[in-house]
């Protein structure tokens, strides 16, 4: 019998925090007589500075008394209570800064300091270009330059495929206080929708929450979106194969009803079949043929138990051609890119699913993945209360807040990466409607920024850039269709500028895709119509191939466009620029290429996200200044 929580167990990386408790020499404001000692220095040198009835917030902590002792205290210096902390024993008041030294020498009173801003270590809407794609500009007649439209996801519904929802959550809540979770269906059999576990209230928020926490901190990519929770894991993180064709099934029937549009899913299973056969692969096909774009999580299974770089481990269904299989990169808790990376543990490529021949060969599938990669280390997101994950690890609780609905984790993993790129969807479909799968596909590859240092197998197209692909997709024409003849016009106007301007930095676009069993360039993807980009196709469809050699099918896609011949490691410019890493042949002639690690058993699905901690140091992107083709 398989034991589910032993792989659970397995997959946690846990932070280790080492304290000092020697205590040091007592600071200038601990060493004044009377009140004063209890008074943080940047609140004194304030309250010496302050002239008439200035008030100034504080927070004000207390030793041990009953509640109704402490507001009886306060009101005597007309203090204003914004915030009762009563397990912690505080409260955040409003007083008059002539009366801070006064409460100060009350014997009650331990400490008391300014309620300080806390600068975060990064925003995942910053760092991935979402806040600069929030609001689009055009230019009407006369040269006016006008802000058009918002958006964050309205009118579009997510799929959040996991351990549940907590829908009372704030993270959830529209602009007049309801729940954006529209829908809630259980397919575990334990007759509950909230999430127990832990991991899919986070996912949920990382891809949709709302920017009413914290000042905005810690918004989603598209934070007005709505959300179907469709629950597939139980309350420790496992759950079956089954469970989730169930839910597919589903989104299938009811796709139409909620505007169904994206389903993300943080979760994966060992891939042994070929995606051929894989159920799973083919389950999710059907999904994307249907018009939804589905995105998956690579794995955390890029290093083995000795810390090694390791191949191959790419999950059940990120190996579905049709599916945008998104790993974990490390932004290091800045909003900058030139520092960012992939993370040690994202699952690399080439996927080693199989099917096996009359003569018991083996033949892989040897898929380039993931498509893309995403911030996926140490993301703060909502948390459940009393979740199994907080719970067995109290280190992942942020401290954001002690009010449950309020309440945010860490998370790491690349369970955290793929709902980026699921909000990421949600907003390019509500700027470009008709968008098909394949075309959203395409898209976040071709204005991706590759990490230098890393290979394809590990990073695909390169970094998600949300800046770049809603440019990109609102320059696309609304009325593409199976029936547009290849080669057409895909442009409303002008070639968007190959390049994206974030936080001080300029990067290239990658300016290609990825393909099964290697990578395409050209103007002509983004400027001439591709027959791959209609609903029911693979972007690889457009490729003939032998065990050695590859070419452009003609009838599919255009002759300007170009393949690669290399796996490349990237300089940080555009895709097919840098060191060659291995031959594309080997890839197609069924070789085993690089070590495969260890597989882990079979038919037991569990979260991605529970890797906490990522340590390797960055390495810098390289000049990416010239952009233009």
């Amino acid at each position: 019998m398989y034991d589910a929580n032993k792989l659970i167990v397995r997959l946690m990386l846990v932070i280790c925090f080492s304290v000092n408790l020697a205590a040091g020499p007592p600071s200038a404001a601990q060493s004044r007589p009377g009140g004063a000692r209890k008074i943080s220095s940047d609140l004194v040198q304030r309250v010496r500075g302050a002239g008439g009835d200035s008030r100034v917030k504080v927070v004000v902590q207390f030793n041990e008394m009953p509640a109704p002792l402490i507001d009886g205290l306060l009101s005597r210096y007309t203090a204003n209570v914004t915030g009762r902390l009563s397990a912690l024993n505080m409260r955040v008041i409003e007083i008059p800064l002539r009366a801070v030294e006064a409460l100060a020498l009350q014997k009650e009173v331990r400490y008391l300091s300014p309620d300080r801003p806390i600068a975060t270590l990064g925003h995942i809407e910053t760092t991935t270009g979402t806040a600069a794609a929030r609001q689009q500009t055009s230019t009407l007649p006369g040269g006016l330059v006008t802000t058009t439209n918002v958006f964050d996801g309205s009118g579009i519904a997510i799929a959040i495929v996991d351990s549940g929802i907590d829908i009372t959550h704030s993270a959830f809540r529209d602009q007049n206080g309801s729940s954006r979770v529209i829908l809630s269906r259980d397919f575990t059999g334990e007759n509950r929708t909230d999430d127990p576990y832990g991991h899919g209230t986070h996912v949920a928020s990382i891809a949709a929450g709302n920017g009413q926490i914290f000042e905005g901190a810690y918004t989603g990519i598209a934070p007005n979106a709505n959300l179907l929770n469709l629950r597939i894991l139980d309350s420790q993180g496992a759950g079956t194969t089954s469970s989730l064709l169930a839910a597919l099934d589903w989104i299938m029937t009811y796709r139409a009803v909620y505007n169904l549009r994206v389903v993300n899913m943080s979760i994966g299973t060992p891939a042994i079949d070929s995606f051929r056969n894989d159920p799973l692969c083919q389950a999710v096909r059907r999904v994307t043929d249907a018009g939804i774009v589905v995105i998956a999580a690579a794995g955390n299974n890029g290093k083995d138990s000795s810390g090694a770089k390791i191949y191959g481990q790419i999950h059940s269904p990120g190996n579905e051609p049709s599916a945008i299989t998104v790993g974990a990169a490390n932004a290091f808790g800045t909003d900058e890119r030139a520092d960012d990376t992939v993370t040690s543990y994202s699952s690399r490529g080439p996927t080693r699913s199989f099917w096996t021949d009359d003569s018991a060969i083996k033949h892989y599938d040897n898929l380039l993945k993931p498509d893309i990669v995403a911030p996926g280390n140490k993301i703060v997101g909502a948390a459940a209360p009393d979740n199994f994950l907080i719970a067995s690890h109290p280190e992942l609780d942020a401290n954001v807040s002690q009010v449950d609905t309020d309440r945010m984790m860490y998370l790491s993993g690349s369970s955290m990466a793929a709902p980026i790129a699921a909000g990421t969807a949600a907003l390019l479909l509500q700027a470009n409607p008709n968008l098909s799968p394949s075309l959203v596909k395409a898209i976040l590859m071709y204005t991706a920024q590759p990490l230098s240092g890393a290979n394809m197998l590990e990073q695909g197209a390169g970094e998600i850039n949300v800046e770049g692909a809603m440019r990109l997709a609102r320059s696309i024409r609304g009325d593409l269709s199976i029936f547009t003849p290849l080669g057409d016009p895909m442009l409303t106007g002008p070639q968007p500028v190959p390049e994206t301007s974030l936080n001080g930095q300029t990067f290239c676009w990658a300016g290609g895709i990825v393909l099964n069993h290697g990578y395409a360039t050209s103007d002509d993807l983004i400027a001439r119509y591709q027959q791959v980009y209609g609903q029911g196709f693979v972007l690889a469809d457009g490729i003939s191939e032998t065990s050695t050699a590859q070419s452009i099918d003609p009838n599919r896609m255009t002759a300007g466009v170009s393949l690669g011949t290399s796996i490349m490691t990237s300089n940080g410019s555009s895709i097919g620029e840098g060191t060659p890493f291995l031959d594309l042949s080997f890839l197609l002639n069924n070789g085993l290429l690089l070590n495969e690690g260890v597989m882990v058993g079979d038919g037991v699905m569990v979260g991605d996200g529970i890797m906490v901690g990522e340590s390797t140091l960055a390495a810098l992107n390289g000049d990416n200044t010239a952009c233009m083709k």
